[in-house]
Protein backbone atom coordinates (compact mmCIF):
# COMPACT_ATOMS: atom_id res chain seq x y z
CA UNK A 1 0.00 0.00 0.00
CA UNK A 2 2.19 2.77 -1.32
CA UNK A 3 -0.32 5.21 -2.85
CA UNK A 4 -1.06 7.47 0.08
CA UNK A 5 -1.18 11.14 -1.00
CA UNK A 6 1.02 12.22 1.93
CA UNK A 7 3.73 9.91 3.22
CA UNK A 8 5.30 12.19 5.83
CA UNK A 9 3.95 10.31 8.86
CA UNK A 10 4.70 6.93 7.25
CA UNK A 11 8.31 7.95 6.78
CA UNK A 12 8.59 9.76 10.12
CA UNK A 13 7.35 6.80 12.18
CA UNK A 14 8.53 4.06 9.80
CA UNK A 15 5.06 2.50 9.52
CA UNK A 16 3.13 1.16 6.54
CA UNK A 17 -0.35 2.58 7.21
CA UNK A 18 -1.17 6.14 8.33
CA UNK A 19 -3.49 4.93 11.09
CA UNK A 20 -2.66 5.54 14.74
CA UNK A 21 -4.62 3.80 17.47
CA UNK A 22 -5.63 6.39 20.06
CA UNK A 23 -4.17 5.54 23.50
CA UNK A 24 -7.49 5.46 25.44
CA UNK A 25 -6.21 5.01 29.00
CA UNK A 26 -8.23 2.47 30.93
CA UNK A 27 -9.55 0.68 27.82
CA UNK A 28 -6.49 -0.03 25.68
CA UNK A 29 -4.45 -3.18 26.19
CA UNK A 30 -1.02 -4.35 25.03
CA UNK A 31 -2.86 -6.81 22.78
CA UNK A 32 -4.66 -3.94 21.04
CA UNK A 33 -1.40 -2.05 20.44
CA UNK A 34 0.27 -5.21 19.15
CA UNK A 35 -2.55 -5.95 16.73
CA UNK A 36 -2.57 -2.45 15.22
CA UNK A 37 1.22 -2.31 14.89
CA UNK A 38 1.40 -5.79 13.38
CA UNK A 39 -1.17 -4.69 10.78
CA UNK A 40 1.11 -1.82 9.75
CA UNK A 41 -0.33 1.06 11.76
CA UNK A 42 0.95 2.57 15.00
CA UNK A 43 -0.25 0.90 18.18
CA UNK A 44 -0.38 2.98 21.36
CA UNK A 45 0.08 2.05 25.01
CA UNK A 46 -1.42 4.54 27.48
CA UNK A 47 0.83 4.75 30.53
CA UNK A 48 -0.72 7.39 32.80
CA UNK A 49 -2.84 4.80 34.66
CA UNK A 50 -0.03 2.25 34.87
CA UNK A 51 2.45 1.79 37.66
CA UNK A 52 6.05 1.39 36.58
CA UNK A 53 5.76 -2.34 37.19
CA UNK A 54 2.62 -2.59 35.07
CA UNK A 55 4.22 -0.52 32.32
CA UNK A 56 7.29 -2.74 32.27
CA UNK A 57 5.14 -5.88 32.11
CA UNK A 58 3.16 -4.47 29.18
CA UNK A 59 6.32 -3.49 27.32
CA UNK A 60 7.85 -6.91 27.86
CA UNK A 61 4.67 -8.50 26.47
CA UNK A 62 4.66 -6.25 23.41
CA UNK A 63 8.30 -7.03 22.71
CA UNK A 64 11.34 -5.21 21.31
CA UNK A 65 10.90 -1.99 19.40
CA UNK A 66 12.69 -3.47 16.43
CA UNK A 67 9.81 -5.89 15.96
CA UNK A 68 6.90 -3.52 16.51
CA UNK A 69 6.46 0.22 16.14
CA UNK A 70 4.96 1.54 19.37
CA UNK A 71 3.66 4.82 20.76
CA UNK A 72 3.92 5.34 24.52
CA UNK A 73 1.41 7.90 25.71
CA UNK A 74 1.63 10.03 28.87
CA UNK A 75 -0.28 12.84 30.54
CA UNK A 76 1.64 16.07 31.10
CA UNK A 77 -0.71 17.93 33.44
CA UNK A 78 0.51 19.80 36.50
CA UNK A 79 -0.52 18.03 39.73
CA UNK A 80 -3.27 20.09 41.36
CA UNK A 81 -2.73 22.01 44.55
CA UNK A 82 -4.43 20.47 47.57
CA UNK A 83 -7.95 21.88 47.95
CA UNK A 84 -9.47 20.14 50.93
CA UNK A 85 -12.59 22.31 51.03
CA UNK A 86 -13.42 21.64 47.40
CA UNK A 87 -12.90 17.91 47.85
CA UNK A 88 -15.14 17.89 50.93
CA UNK A 89 -17.85 19.80 49.06
CA UNK A 90 -17.62 17.38 46.13
CA UNK A 91 -17.99 14.38 48.42
CA UNK A 92 -20.99 16.05 50.03
CA UNK A 93 -22.52 16.63 46.60
CA UNK A 94 -22.15 12.94 45.79
CA UNK A 95 -23.11 11.58 49.22
CA UNK A 96 -26.77 10.85 48.29
CA UNK A 97 -25.51 8.42 45.66
CA UNK A 98 -23.32 6.71 48.26
CA UNK A 99 -26.29 6.26 50.56
CA UNK A 100 -28.44 4.98 47.71
CA UNK A 101 -25.85 2.29 46.94
CA UNK A 102 -25.25 1.41 50.59
CA UNK A 103 -21.77 2.95 50.69
CA UNK A 104 -20.14 5.07 53.39
CA UNK A 105 -19.79 8.68 52.11
CA UNK A 106 -16.74 9.13 54.37
CA UNK A 107 -14.90 6.14 52.88
CA UNK A 108 -13.53 7.94 49.83
CA UNK A 109 -10.06 7.06 48.48
CA UNK A 110 -7.50 9.76 49.13
CA UNK A 111 -6.10 9.84 45.60
CA UNK A 112 -6.39 8.33 42.13
CA UNK A 113 -3.67 7.10 39.82
CA UNK A 114 -3.40 9.47 36.91
CA UNK A 115 0.24 10.45 37.02
CA UNK A 116 1.95 13.13 34.92
CA UNK A 117 5.13 12.35 33.02
CA UNK A 118 8.10 12.49 35.41
CA UNK A 119 11.67 11.30 35.86
CA UNK A 120 10.64 7.69 36.52
CA UNK A 121 8.52 7.50 33.36
CA UNK A 122 11.32 9.19 31.43
CA UNK A 123 13.80 6.56 32.54
CA UNK A 124 11.46 3.89 31.17
CA UNK A 125 11.38 5.72 27.83
CA UNK A 126 15.16 5.91 27.83
CA UNK A 127 15.37 2.19 28.55
CA UNK A 128 12.82 0.93 26.02
CA UNK A 129 13.24 3.60 23.30
CA UNK A 130 9.82 3.35 21.60
CA UNK A 131 9.32 4.69 18.08
CA UNK A 132 6.97 7.44 19.30
CA UNK A 133 6.16 9.16 22.58
CA UNK A 134 2.92 11.13 22.74
CA UNK A 135 1.63 13.54 25.34
CA UNK A 136 -1.79 14.80 26.34
CA UNK A 137 -2.42 18.21 27.96
CA UNK A 138 0.62 19.89 26.43
CA UNK A 139 4.20 18.80 27.03
CA UNK A 140 6.39 18.02 30.05
CA UNK A 141 9.18 20.31 31.26
CA UNK A 142 11.98 21.29 28.90
CA UNK A 143 14.56 19.03 30.57
CA UNK A 144 12.28 15.98 30.31
CA UNK A 145 11.52 16.81 26.67
CA UNK A 146 15.24 17.00 25.92
CA UNK A 147 15.80 13.60 27.50
CA UNK A 148 12.95 12.02 25.52
CA UNK A 149 14.24 13.47 22.25
CA UNK A 150 17.78 12.34 23.04
CA UNK A 151 16.52 8.77 23.53
CA UNK A 152 15.39 8.70 19.91
CA UNK A 153 11.54 8.61 19.82
CA UNK A 154 9.55 11.01 17.70
CA UNK A 155 7.40 13.26 19.91
CA UNK A 156 3.77 14.21 19.25
CA UNK A 157 1.01 15.84 21.28
CA UNK A 158 -2.62 16.89 20.92
CA UNK A 159 -3.77 20.38 19.96
CA UNK A 160 -7.37 21.54 20.06
CA UNK A 161 -6.67 24.99 18.58
CA UNK A 162 -4.24 26.53 16.12
CA UNK A 163 -2.51 28.34 18.98
CA UNK A 164 -1.87 25.04 20.75
CA UNK A 165 -0.53 23.49 17.54
CA UNK A 166 1.95 26.33 17.07
CA UNK A 167 2.98 26.07 20.73
CA UNK A 168 3.70 22.36 20.31
CA UNK A 169 5.69 22.87 17.12
CA UNK A 170 7.75 25.65 18.72
CA UNK A 171 8.68 23.29 21.56
CA UNK A 172 9.96 20.48 19.41
CA UNK A 173 7.04 18.22 18.46
CA UNK A 174 7.74 16.19 15.32
CA UNK A 175 4.03 16.08 14.43
CA UNK A 176 0.83 17.52 15.86
CA UNK A 177 -2.47 15.75 16.53
CA UNK A 178 -5.30 18.10 15.54
CA UNK A 179 -8.00 16.95 17.96
CA UNK A 180 -11.47 18.04 16.86
CA UNK A 181 -14.37 18.60 19.22
CA UNK A 182 -15.93 15.33 18.04
CA UNK A 183 -13.22 13.19 19.67
CA UNK A 184 -13.99 10.95 22.61
CA UNK A 185 -12.17 10.98 25.93
CA UNK A 186 -10.29 13.83 27.55
CA UNK A 187 -9.88 17.00 25.56
CA UNK A 188 -6.20 17.64 24.90
CA UNK A 189 -6.60 21.38 25.49
CA UNK A 190 -3.98 23.11 27.61
CA UNK A 191 -3.92 26.80 26.60
CA UNK A 192 -7.69 27.36 26.69
CA UNK A 193 -10.33 25.96 29.00
CA UNK A 194 -13.51 27.36 27.40
CA UNK A 195 -15.24 24.33 25.90
CA UNK A 196 -17.78 26.52 24.11
CA UNK A 197 -15.00 27.69 21.77
CA UNK A 198 -13.48 24.32 20.88
CA UNK A 199 -13.22 23.60 17.15
CA UNK A 200 -14.57 20.69 15.13
CA UNK A 201 -12.27 18.40 13.14
CA UNK A 202 -13.42 19.62 9.72
CA UNK A 203 -12.51 23.21 10.58
CA UNK A 204 -9.48 22.52 12.78
CA UNK A 205 -7.38 20.20 10.60
CA UNK A 206 -6.89 22.49 7.56
CA UNK A 207 -6.19 25.52 9.76
CA UNK A 208 -3.56 23.61 11.73
CA UNK A 209 -2.07 22.23 8.50
CA UNK A 210 -1.73 25.80 7.23
CA UNK A 211 -0.23 27.05 10.49
CA UNK A 212 2.56 24.52 11.15
CA UNK A 213 5.35 22.94 9.12
CA UNK A 214 5.28 19.55 10.84
CA UNK A 215 2.86 16.81 9.69
CA UNK A 216 -0.67 16.88 11.09
CA UNK A 217 -2.58 13.88 12.43
CA UNK A 218 -6.36 14.28 12.32
CA UNK A 219 -8.41 13.04 15.27
CA UNK A 220 -12.08 13.27 16.16
CA UNK A 221 -15.12 11.73 14.48
CA UNK A 222 -13.07 9.43 12.23
CA UNK A 223 -14.38 5.86 12.30
CA UNK A 224 -14.47 4.71 8.67
CA UNK A 225 -12.75 5.15 5.31
CA UNK A 226 -14.79 8.24 4.46
CA UNK A 227 -13.37 10.03 7.49
CA UNK A 228 -9.82 8.98 6.61
CA UNK A 229 -10.13 10.23 3.03
CA UNK A 230 -11.64 13.49 4.28
CA UNK A 231 -8.74 13.96 6.71
CA UNK A 232 -6.22 13.66 3.88
CA UNK A 233 -8.24 16.09 1.78
CA UNK A 234 -8.07 18.58 4.66
CA UNK A 235 -4.27 18.40 4.85
CA UNK A 236 -3.62 15.60 7.36
CA UNK A 237 -0.84 13.08 6.83
CA UNK A 238 -2.41 10.44 9.10
CA UNK A 239 -5.40 9.84 11.33
CA UNK A 240 -5.76 8.86 14.97
CA UNK A 241 -8.73 6.59 15.63
CA UNK A 242 -10.11 5.80 19.07
CA UNK A 243 -13.81 4.97 19.36
CA UNK A 244 -13.83 2.56 16.40
CA UNK A 245 -11.22 0.42 18.17
CA UNK A 246 -13.36 0.21 21.31
CA UNK A 247 -15.55 -2.32 19.51
CA UNK A 248 -12.59 -4.67 18.97
CA UNK A 249 -12.23 -7.80 21.11
CA UNK A 250 -8.73 -6.75 22.26
CA UNK A 251 -9.98 -3.85 24.42
CA UNK A 252 -10.77 -4.04 28.12
CA UNK A 253 -14.28 -2.72 28.76
CA UNK A 254 -16.90 -3.44 31.43
CA UNK A 255 -20.09 -4.98 30.09
CA UNK A 256 -22.08 -1.81 30.76
CA UNK A 257 -19.59 0.20 28.70
CA UNK A 258 -19.86 -2.19 25.74
CA UNK A 259 -23.63 -2.07 25.89
CA UNK A 260 -23.67 1.74 25.93
CA UNK A 261 -21.28 1.91 22.97
CA UNK A 262 -23.39 -0.42 20.87
CA UNK A 263 -26.42 1.79 21.41
CA UNK A 264 -24.71 5.16 21.02
CA UNK A 265 -25.81 7.55 18.29
CA UNK A 266 -24.68 10.96 17.10
CA UNK A 267 -26.53 12.87 19.84
CA UNK A 268 -25.69 10.61 22.77
CA UNK A 269 -22.37 12.08 23.94
CA UNK A 270 -21.53 15.12 26.04
CA UNK A 271 -18.45 17.00 27.17
CA UNK A 272 -18.23 16.59 30.94
CA UNK A 273 -15.80 17.12 33.82
CA UNK A 274 -17.69 15.26 36.55
CA UNK A 275 -15.60 12.08 36.34
CA UNK A 276 -12.07 13.47 36.59
CA UNK A 277 -12.20 17.26 36.79
CA UNK A 278 -11.16 17.82 33.16
CA UNK A 279 -13.50 18.07 30.16
CA UNK A 280 -13.90 14.79 28.31
CA UNK A 281 -16.45 13.44 25.82
CA UNK A 282 -18.46 10.41 26.83
CA UNK A 283 -21.86 8.79 26.45
CA UNK A 284 -24.38 10.66 28.57
CA UNK A 285 -25.47 8.93 31.77
CA UNK A 286 -27.03 9.71 35.11
CA UNK A 287 -24.07 11.41 36.79
CA UNK A 288 -23.46 13.66 33.79
CA UNK A 289 -27.10 14.70 33.57
CA UNK A 290 -27.63 15.27 37.28
CA UNK A 291 -24.29 16.87 38.23
CA UNK A 292 -23.11 18.41 34.98
CA UNK A 293 -22.31 17.91 32.30
CA UNK A 294 -19.81 20.61 33.37
CA UNK A 295 -19.75 21.24 37.11
CA UNK A 296 -18.09 24.11 38.95
CA UNK A 297 -17.97 21.89 42.04
CA UNK A 298 -15.74 19.18 40.58
CA UNK A 299 -12.18 19.33 41.98
CA UNK A 300 -9.25 19.87 39.63
CA UNK A 301 -8.02 16.97 37.49
CA UNK A 302 -7.57 14.23 38.45
CA UNK A 303 -8.88 14.72 41.99
CA UNK A 304 -12.58 14.54 41.12
CA UNK A 305 -12.24 10.87 40.23
CA UNK A 306 -11.54 9.74 43.78
CA UNK A 307 -15.09 10.28 44.98
CA UNK A 308 -16.66 8.84 41.81
CA UNK A 309 -14.64 5.61 41.71
CA UNK A 310 -16.53 3.75 44.50
CA UNK A 311 -19.85 4.73 42.91
CA UNK A 312 -18.72 3.41 39.55
CA UNK A 313 -17.62 0.07 40.99
CA UNK A 314 -20.80 -0.43 43.00
CA UNK A 315 -23.13 0.48 40.14
CA UNK A 316 -21.29 -1.64 37.58
CA UNK A 317 -21.58 -4.62 39.93
CA UNK A 318 -25.34 -4.12 39.65
CA UNK A 319 -25.18 -3.89 35.86
CA UNK A 320 -25.66 -0.10 35.78
CA UNK A 321 -23.59 2.57 34.04
CA UNK A 322 -24.88 5.50 36.14
CA UNK A 323 -21.41 6.53 37.34
CA UNK A 324 -19.15 5.08 34.63
CA UNK A 325 -16.99 7.23 32.39
CA UNK A 326 -18.17 5.91 29.03
CA UNK A 327 -15.67 7.75 26.84
CA UNK A 328 -16.78 7.86 23.20
CA UNK A 329 -16.56 10.14 20.20
CA UNK A 330 -19.51 11.30 18.15
CA UNK A 331 -19.04 8.72 15.38
CA UNK A 332 -19.60 5.51 17.36
CA UNK A 333 -22.46 4.51 15.10
CA UNK A 334 -20.05 4.36 12.13
CA UNK A 335 -17.74 1.82 13.77
CA UNK A 336 -17.69 -1.84 12.75
CA UNK A 337 -18.76 -4.28 15.43
CA UNK A 338 -16.52 -6.96 16.96
CA UNK A 339 -13.82 -6.98 14.27
CA UNK A 340 -10.28 -7.81 15.46
CA UNK A 341 -8.10 -4.72 15.57
CA UNK A 342 -5.56 -5.92 13.02
CA UNK A 343 -8.27 -6.80 10.52
CA UNK A 344 -10.00 -3.47 11.14
CA UNK A 345 -6.78 -1.53 10.56
CA UNK A 346 -6.08 -3.26 7.26
CA UNK A 347 -9.70 -2.93 6.12
CA UNK A 348 -9.84 0.80 6.87
CA UNK A 349 -6.58 1.33 5.00
CA UNK A 350 -7.65 -0.65 1.92
CA UNK A 351 -11.08 0.99 1.75
CA UNK A 352 -9.46 4.42 2.08
CA UNK A 353 -7.00 3.69 -0.74
CA UNK A 354 -9.86 2.47 -2.90
CA UNK A 355 -11.72 5.73 -2.33
CA UNK A 356 -8.61 7.82 -2.88
CA UNK A 357 -8.02 6.03 -6.18
CA UNK A 358 -11.53 6.84 -7.38
CA UNK A 359 -11.37 10.60 -6.78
Amino acid sequence: MQNWPDRRILDLFDIQLPIIQAPMAGSSTPELAMAVSDAGGLGSLPCALLSLEQMRAALELIGPGAARRLNLNFFSHAPPATDSLRSVNWRAQLSPYYLELGLDPEAVPAAVGRQPFDDAYCRMVEEYRPAVVSFHFGLPSRDLMERVKAAGPKVISSATTVAEARWLEDRGCDAVIAMGFEAGGHRGSFLAADMSRQVGTFALVPQVADAVQVPVIAAGGIADARGIVAAFALGAAAVQIGTAYLFCPEVNLPAVYREALHGAGDEDTMITNVFTGRPARGIANRLMREQGPLSLLAPAFPSAAAAVTPLKAAAEALGRDDFSNLWSGQAARLARRSMPAGQLTRLLAQQSLNKLGSV
